[in-house]
């Protein structure tokens, strides 16, 4: 079902301060740096920053796992248990991401690359 860890994603109150402290922990800038989210790639992983992310119920970090198809990952997830948080959105050229959570409230999400 899945390709990999490869993503995890912040939510943010204050951008410009997220974006300083990240990019001094990774010792590097950003290779997306847009006011609704600014994205690192550092040791094979990306670590984004959402300023949207504490209104779309995000409560901490997320891991995103890559899949091949995200609405057939969605429907097993929910079949073992898991609850829809959000549902498959386009976020941008064809990228979607959607969020499940697990019996303990843990939130999964999942990308699917277009």
């Amino acid at each position: 079902m899945t390709s990999g860890l490869r993503t995890i994603v912040y939510p943010v109150k204050d951008l410009a301060a997220a974006k300083s402290l990240f990019a001094e922990l990774l010792g590097a800038e950003p290779y997306v740096d847009q006011p609704y989210y600014v994205g690192f790639s550092a040791a094979a992983q990306e670590v984004g920053l959402d300023p949207n992310g504490h209104d779309q119920g995000m409560t901490g970090p997320v891991p995103y796992w890559h899949v091949e198809d995200i609405e057939t990952s969605l429907m097993q997830l929910q079949t073992a248990g898991a609850e829809v948080q959000q549902s498959a959105t386009d976020v941008g050229e064809g990228k979607l991401v959607a969020r499940v959570t697990d019996a303990d409230g843990n939130v999964i999400g999942l990308i699917q690359e277009p």
